[in-house]
């Protein structure tokens, strides 16, 4: 155990007092040194006397004292030129492999003290009666200083990379599995405890080098050594033990428990190790490792290494909201009464957190490091007047043992318990330097419950009792209905039960089901990272239809869509929401609002929270066939299922008609999505009315037709079978017998209004695409304005972040203006007619360049303008200041069509 600052200053002291009047540097050298690495708790022997190097000009040197990493000691007789000492010093430094060099170097005569910091290149001189003064320069030689290492990276990629290479080579050689995972675990740990000081100073990396041979034959059994006695109490150890063996301290925790097979070094091995020894594993926050390392298991994800934890900041993004904001307000309102404060840092020790899909932890760690510091600042405030505590260790109440995680996979279960160890460890010693005292739970007695299991399986209050809990959060799977497998389908069943339409959800939502079961009559908190899609599209209404009616889930904040992830190259581009929610409703909800979804959001308090995600009651709109009001219904365009058969390029027609004239009156033109936002031109064969001569006659359309039919019959799905007894015509057939509005069912979010537009019968659309039989200029114009796309922001599914158009959620349940008078309808024409003759303007570009925010003109951009208020007008006077104010009026709008 590392001395307290008291009790070095005492030895310092002490020492000063009997070296005043030293002088001779041959006979008294070591011992004077020997005392002075005693001031900080070194009695043993952590460097090497008289270290043997080879100077620039190979001659060989000796340096008086070295202990590798940290500090080269030159002594010289009283009164002898320490500038030249200093430069015999750094001559000594040319025979010191990278990974050794000191950040240190001192030279001394016994009297004066010149103390290089190699690092950051100052200097420091004192006498030896200041020293006591200066002994905190040398705090790194009692554990209390982070030892920074001469260009060395912190623990990031790097270091991951270098676990991937051990990890690879134990498994080459069979060592696989759970042993693999566990035995990795305890190697992480050692790296850690040895720059952070749960360990001494480099004591893992000096123990393979010095006890190990080059080759690496006897590491193994080395490491199994040191496993054991580091699963043993000091005084159960053997009494003939290896003295540099049984230096390492007691663990305990279990972490050391487990008897593995004994695994298999060579020389490459030991050294991926020793390159591991050599990186700065201070450095790295426990949240971050744990994320990275479990991506050291996957080769396909360590090639993205980064790409995969979770940001700091993203995760602050939830905690913030849902504790620790009210935590830090309840702080401010009670720190200058002593007793009020004291039974609010009751209060934090008895709060209780849940993940239950925690990863490597990421959640529990940065909860457990944002409260430490929020209880070191209570204590602070506590010990105002100073030297209040005795003991600074009994005023630490906060403790591991109240955060419960569940995780599905064994590594990332086994990475989550060691890193909350390793971040109360990295807090302790923050509270060590703040009070002067050393705080270290070596050996460790409480841990993190983390258990390993299926948390849609598991009964929540065998983990935690929903009585002692207080939060619960995290961020659950992202897995699409498409993409679930036969177990997770499963699980879904067993959440949802006989809930009609569930079948459409993300796995996510399992989470939000479980956790509203769970929290009922209680008071509980909980907020989830989820995909936006449960905010959007058809899963509003059927998720929060359940957590409304049968959960009475009350929505106490959200943040909108942003990209979830971090700044990794390669970071896949997620989309998400964060809601927090309780069984309980309370009076200040926020919503966290994005205009750039890679941005800082803006904070909106609101009166309720809908499951859009915008102010509003708790209600969500439901799939209906038919519009809510009089307007002409919406259809998907027609389905071709053809595998390319009917389809051309302009210049494949051309020659198709060449080797077949006749065929030239089967050809229409047809819209996509694509094709009408691109300004692309293709053709199809419409085949509809052919007559059976005609086919008969036509044989390259027949051998089309042919292969159609071909395709169709070799799909698993039924109704495309069914479809190949009608090979002539498109799979699903909905073409408008009449002029149609064509709506692209996806379009950029980047775009303020998605592009629509008029189309005689004789253009044949697909299922990208929805269409509008008999629609008027004024439909065109209420679609096309800044109401109706407030109403698709906020209800329409989404793939990734661009805008998915649903005709049963979106257009038939938009709220059209109430009776409008005909002047208003007039506007409203007058203006869109305007946009319509705007873009005529502009042949040579295409939708997607005039509706570009970038790149549309200016005059299309002054005449949605003027659409944008006439169809205002239409719905009321007074203006919108917002979006937001669009959402609470259409809404609002919505429960008087349907009567809610």
């Amino acid at each position: 155990m590392a001395l307290s600052w008291n009790e070095i200053k005492e030895r310092a002291t002490k020492f000063s007092t009997t070296w005043k009047d030293a002088c001779n540097e041959d006979s008294e050298a070591k011992e004077f040194l020997v005392g002075f690495f005693n001031i900080f708790g070194r009695e043993e022997r952590v460097g090497t006397f008289e270290k043997r190097v080879k100077k620039l000009d190979t001659a060989d040197g000796y340096i008086d004292y070295f202990w590798k990493g940290n500090i080269l000691v030159e002594m010289k007789s009283r009164g002898k030129d320490l500038d030249k000492a200093y430069k015999q010093a750094m001559d000594y430094l040319h025979g010191v492999p990278d990974h050794e060099l000191p950040q240190v170097v001192m030279v001394s005569d016994f009297d004066k003290f010149i103390v290089y910091h190699l690092n950051d290149e100052k200097k420091s001189e004192f006498r030896i009666h200041e020293l006591v003064s200066n002994v905190e320069m040398f705090g790194f030689l009692a554990g209390y200083q982070k030892k920074i290492y001469k260009e060395q990276d912190p623990v990031n990629i790097k270091a991951a990379e270098h676990m991937g290479k051990l990890h690879d080579s134990l498994k080459a050689i069979g060592y696989v599995g759970h042993d693999l995972e566990v035995y990795l675990v305890r190697l992480l740990f050692c790296l850690f405890a040895e720059d952070t000081g749960i360990f001494n100073k480099q004591q893992f990396q000096d123990y393979i080098e010095e006890r190990t041979h080059c080759d690496g034959s006897d590491l193994a059994g080395r490491l199994q050594e040191l496993f054991q006695v580091l699963n043993t109490d000091n005084d159960k150890r053997f009494k003939n033990i290896d003295i540099q063996l049984g230096a390492f301290p007691y663990i305990n925790g279990k972490l050391f428990e487990e008897m593995l097979p004994t695994a298999s070094f060579d020389s490459k091995m030991r050294t991926a190790l020793l390159e591991c020894c050599y990186i700065d594993w201070s450095k790295i926050s426990p949240a971050i490792f744990g994320s990275m390392f479990q991506s050291v298991m996957n080769p396909v994800e360590r090639r993205n290494l980064g790409a995969h934890y979770t940001s700091e900041k993203n995760i602050m993004k939830l905690i913030k909201p849902l504790f620790l904001d009210d935590l830090w307000k309840e702080f401010e309102t009670v720190k200058n009464n002593e007793k009020k404060l004291e039974a609010f840092h009751i209060k934090l020790s008895t709060l209780k957190f849940l993940d239950p899909a925690c990863g490597c932890g990421n959640f529990l760690i940065i909860s457990y490091r944002e409260l430490r510091f929020l209880e070191l600042e209570v204590i602070r405030n506590l010990n105002k007047e100073g030297q209040r505590f005795f003991n600074i260790k009994d005023m630490i109440l906060l403790t591991i043992d109240h955060f419960f995680g569940i995780e599905y996979e064994e590594f990332p279960a086994r990475i989550a318990g060691v890193a909350m160890w390793l971040m109360d460890h990295q807090m302790n010693m923050l509270v060590s330097q703040e009070f002067g005292e050393y705080v270290c739970n070596i050996p460790l007695k409480k841990s993190a419950t983390i258990v390993n299991g299926n948390a849609l399986q598991i009964d929540w209050e065998t983990v935690v009792p929903k009585n002692e809990l207080s939060y619960i959060l995290g961020n659950p799977p992202f897995i699409g209905k498409q993409l679930q497998n036969e177990q997770q389908k499963a699980d879904m069943e067993l959440v949802f039960g006989k809930s009609s339409g569930t079948g459409v959800l993300d796995y996510v939502t399992a989470w939000y089901i479980k956790a509203a079961r769970y929290i009922q009559n209680s008071t509980i908190q909980c907020a989830f990272v989820s995909t936006n899609s449960i905010s959007q599209g058809e899963q509003v209404g059927i998720l929060w239809d359940i957590l409304f009616k049968q959960f009475t889930i009350k929505i106490h904040f959200a943040h909108r869509t942003f990209k979830w992830g971090n700044e990794a190259k390669g970071n896949a581009a997620v989309h998400v929401v964060i809601i927090g929610f309780a069984n309980f409703d309370r009076a200040e909800k926020y919503i966290y609002e994005y205009e750039d979804i890679k941005g800082e959001p803006h904070e909106i308090k609101v009166k309720n929270i809908n499951p859009y995600l915008v102010e509003g009651s708790d209600f969500a709109l439901n799939t209906v066939r038919k519009p809510i009001c009089n307007v002409p219904e919406i259809l998907f365009g027609s389905k071709l299922v053809d595998d390319g058969n009917f389809l051309f390029t302009e210049e494949e027609k051309i020659d198709f008609i060449d080797k077949e004239p006749t065929s030239n009156k089967f050809f229409r033109l047809i819209l996509s999505g694509d094709e009408f936002l691109n300004g692309k031109k293709r053709w199809c064969l419409w085949l509809k009315n052919i007559s059976p001569s005609e086919l008969r006659e036509s044989k390259l359309v027949t051998e089309r037709v042919k292969k159609v039919k071909e395709f169709r019959l070799k799909s698993t799905k039924i109704p495309t079978q069914k479809a190949a007894n009608f090979p002539t015509l498109f799979a699903e057939l909905r073409q408008p017998e009449s002029d149609f509005l064509l709506v692209p069912l996806t379009s950029s979010e980047n775009r303020n209004y998605i592009p629509l537009g008029f189309f005689s019968k004789n253009y044949i659309v697909t299922n990208s695409c929805s269409v509008i039989a008999n629609a008027t200029i004024f439909h065109f114009g209420i679609l096309t304005s800044l109401m109706h796309m407030s109403w698709v922001r906020n209800t329409c599914g989404r793939l990734k972040s661009d805008f998915r158009y649903s005709n049963t959620i979106v257009y038939n349940n938009f709220p059209w203006p109430e009776n409008p008078s005909d002047d208003k309808k007039n506007a409203v024409e007058t203006a869109a007619q305007k946009v319509l003759d705007v873009r005529l303007k502009y042949p040579d570009s295409s939708l997607a360049d005039l509706y570009d925010p970038n790149t549309m003109p200016a005059d299309l951009v002054k005449a949605h303008n003027e659409l944008d208020k006439a169809v205002d007008g239409c719905y009321r006077k007074e203006p919108f200041k917002s979006e937001a104010a669009r959402m609470e009026f259409l809404f609002e709008l919505y429960e008087k069509y349907v009567g809610k």
